[in-house]
């Protein structure tokens, strides 16, 4: 255990939660993979141009890149598995309607839950991140009362713990390798 917190990702949160305090998020933490090469594996094509505004931007991070899909698709998420063929992947979603983590190694989903049901947990080993996901605070046996406070940064630490791949607001704030996703909208 150790590493990242949930503050070390407040700043990604902040700036993916409107003004009603609504979280619009799809992030993927890719170990070992350049951004282009992480794009490729999802079949985003870097620079291509989509009508309705949905893609992914790639971002060089430590260890590896992250992505962020721009929009309501949740395709990072859905993606993991392959992506992760070789390596490792971790991928946090939030919106409205739905939320999500997932951890795959070498195209096996190792664990996935719901931020908000985590004692539903599935997977090839789902107690894997186990006490990660309890240092961090995430509601393990569902005794919180409400939603807890803030799952999603804490979420997002656990994907860096996981895959090793940090994310720095610096980095964020530099160029990222783009590409849209209307091609492959819906999860194709």
């Amino acid at each position: 255990m150790g590493g990242a917190t949930a503050a070390t990702y407040e700043w990604l949160c902040e700036e993916f939660t409107d003004g009603t305090d609504e979280t619009w998020l799809c992030a993927g933490f890719v170990r070992d993979l350049s951004p282009r090469e992480a794009l490729r594996r999802i079949h985003v094509i870097p620079g291509s141009q989509g009508e309705s505004g949905q893609g992914v931007a790639a971002y060089a991070a430590d260890g590896g890149t992250v992505l962020i899909e721009y929009g309501l698709a949740e395709s990072v998420y859905v993606k993991a598995p392959p992506l992760s063929t070789g390596t490792a992947v971790a991928s946090v979603y939030m919106n409205i309607k739905n939320d999500g983590f997932t951890y795959c190694v070498d195209g096996r989903q190792i664990t996935r839950f719901s931020l908000y049901a985590y004692s539903l947990r599935k997977g090839s080993d789902p107690d894997r991140l186990h006490a990660d996901v309890e240092d961090l605070g995430l509601d393990v046996d569902g005794n919180q009362l409400g939603f807890p406070g803030d799952p999603v940064s804490s979420a997002l630490a656990l994907a860096e713990r996981a895959t090793g791949v940090h994310l720095s607001s610096a980095r964020f704030a530099s160029p990222a390798l783009i590409g849209f996703t209307d091609r492959i909208y819906p999860y194709r």
